[in-house]
């Protein structure tokens, strides 16, 4: 399925260009320069870590990973879903990393 969606992604920007921005790319940049980010508390299990949002308008954001650079992915690949961003979008975005207690996600 991550094939068939990325191929999609490809030929939506294909037709429109580079003029074409997904709506949820606009609501991401909207959403950050109103509430200043996302902050995660993340908790140690016996299978990795998880990380919890505590401060998304919209409900929660929950990930996890094997190990805190695979957490990193799997947050900001749940924050782009969140906002139905295509994967083919995830540079464009830039989301980063503030600190080590806890994450705040905004765009650059």
């Amino acid at each position: 399925m991550a094939i068939l969606k990325v191929l999609r992604d490809q030929v939506v920007k294909a037709f429109y260009g580079n003029a074409y921005v997904p709506k949820g790319l606009w609501k991401l940049e909207n959403y950050f320069r109103q509430y200043d980010g996302i902050e995660f508390k993340f908790e140690k299990t016996d299978e990795g870590f998880v990380a919890i949002s505590e401060n998304f308008r919209f409900g929660s954001i929950i990930s996890s990973g094997r190990n805190q650079e695979e957490l990193d992915r799997n947050v900001k690949d749940a924050i782009l879903t969140s906002f139905s961003i295509p994967s083919s979008f995830a540079k464009k975005v830039n989301i980063f990393r503030q600190s080590c207690a806890r994450t705040c996600c905004t765009t650059r």
